[in-house]
């Protein structure tokens, strides 16, 4: 029922609306969504959220490790940030005029650039702003389509850039790619940190791009030392160009401002970003690249705008973005995700070596994840996986979860559809309290793993067999 909206006292109006999300979501949004997240018990009403806290209707706080994947880099609501956005808004700014230039943009453009090319330089020195991840790899796909004149477009197994018809012809899994009709054409998938694969792919010389993230959003797979410099070696020799998608793991999450930046001898043709970029508060993406790529697309004043979108530069995402940005470098907040991301990587890795579920703790930075496998030994252990992957296929992880949430307060995510990674993308700001809190929770909830029969593996044990109840 539509209820009247007034200006004066809105936030008073939107509190005596709240706790209706879930049923105006199941009538007007994703019923499927509201079902899933009613079904594991994650639907606890969050009614506020600061730095790298979410708080409930009963003040109860809960540690964000899932960041609205990556979006709150710097926690939610930053003061700062927040302190630039509200000045912006304050005044009657001439926004989005088009036949004209930003000077907001241009300031984020030039922050940007300074950071792709770090202090030895480079040739990263043109912006193009989007709205998002996923429409900067769009951008980039035409791009390199229009540069090198050639249609085919690299990717590697497990990536993920994106949905978008474009994006999701480069997904590297089959769950995201299916039920959507015949994609882009012109594609192929190459294995990830596999030089001799991406050589032969590269002979047919009909090559424009070969778009690879260097921390995998899905897996948290990182390359191998050496190989984006010889990938761009390969691109270069066959008339190709490197494009690194660093929507998720890039601005100082992996420790330095952008990933590839880990590896000596490495400039990719393009960088995308975005998530981070935006502050937590308004959508924002863009791709850095080298002006060659960009004079090729807008190569004369009627092609100036042949490549653009409605929102892009809209002065409240170029304010989030140069305050964003900013604070990254006042605090210098990729040291501080290099020094905690390596010291709980660590302490996460000697934990795992107790637990015979888990294969491998992963990432890189403040971005990493733990990968679960059937075990050895115990037969009793391996029944109890066996029997969870019989009702469903990729549950076993939430035995992990949902006990980090209920029990601990700590939301983190599944990585991927029917995978068996746990992946964690924490504040880049965030606290060595905070991290040895959530190092606690998992010992605990590792240890727990180990007792079958033991109440985190009867809780999945029964979600599983709902799940496989719906799907028939």
């Amino acid at each position: 029922m539509n209820q009247p909206l007034h200006t004066t006292g809105f936030l008073d109006w939107l509190d005596g609306q709240q706790s209706r999300q879930y049923d105006l979501h199941e009538r007007y949004i994703n019923p499927a969504f509201v079902k899933t997240i009613r079904t594991i018990g994650f639907d606890k009403g969050y009614v506020r959220g600061e730095g790298e806290w979410l708080f409930d209707a009963e003040g109860r706080r809960y540690l964000d490790l899932l960041t609205g994947w990556g979006v709150f880099a710097l926690g939610r609501n930053h003061p700062r940030v927040r302190s630039i956005l509200e000045q912006v808004l304050s005044r009657d700014m001439p926004n989005l005029v088009r036949m004209d230039c930003s000077l907001l943009a241009g300031l984020v453009a030039e922050k940007l650039v300074s950071h792709a090319s770090g202090d030895a330089g480079g040739d990263l020195s043109r912006v193009f702003f989007c709205n998002s991840g996923t429409e900067s790899i769009e951008a980039a796909i035409k791009f390199a389509r229009c540069h090198t004149r050639k249609p085919r477009i690299l990717y590697c197994d497990h990536a993920f850039h994106g949905l978008t018809m474009g994006a999701l012809s480069l997904n590297g899994s089959d769950f995201f790619r299916d039920r959507f009709g015949s994609l882009m054409p012109d594609t192929s998938m190459v294995p990830f940190n596999d030089l001799a694969a991406l050589e032969k792919a590269l002979q047919s010389k009909d090559t424009a791009a070969f778009v690879v993230e260097p921390v995998q959003g899905k897996t948290c797979s990182v390359v191998a030392d050496g190989y984006l410099a010889e990938a761009g070696r390969l691109c270069r020799k066959a008339g190709a160009l490197l494009v690194a998608d660093e929507v998720q793991c890039g601005l100082g999450r992996t420790g330095k401002w952008f990933a590839y930046q880990h590896w000596a001898g490495v400039e990719p043709d393009m960088v995308c970003v975005a998530k981070a970029l935006s502050g937590g508060y308004v959508p924002v993406g863009a791709v850095i690249a080298r002006p060659r790529v960009m004079d090729s697309v807008f190569d004369s004043m009627e092609h100036c705008v042949i490549h653009s979108n409605t929102f892009g530069q809209n002065d409240l995402a170029m304010a989030a973005a140069l305050a964003t940005l900013q604070v990254m470098e006042e605090d210098d907040l990729p040291a501080n995700a290099a020094r905690l991301g390596a010291r709980t990587i660590s302490r996460l890795a000697d934990l795992g070596r107790t637990c015979p579920f888990v294969y491998e703790v992963r990432g890189k930075g403040l971005m990493f994840g733990i990968d679960f496998r059937r075990p050895e030994g115990s037969l009793k252990l391996k029944a109890a996986w066996d029997a969870l992957h019989l009702l469903n296929e990729g549950v076993f992880s939430q035995t992990v979860i949902l006990p980090l949430l209920h029990e601990h307060r700590i939301l983190a995510q599944v990585a991927g559809y029917h995978t068996e990674l746990i992946k964690f993308l924490p504040p880049i700001n965030i606290g060595e309290e905070s991290l040895d809190g959530f190092l606690s929770a998992m010992r605990e909830v590792l240890e727990d793993l180990k007792r079958v029969p033991g109440s985190a593996w009867e809780t999945v044990r029964m979600l599983a067999k709902g799940a496989a109840a719906q799907l028939r």
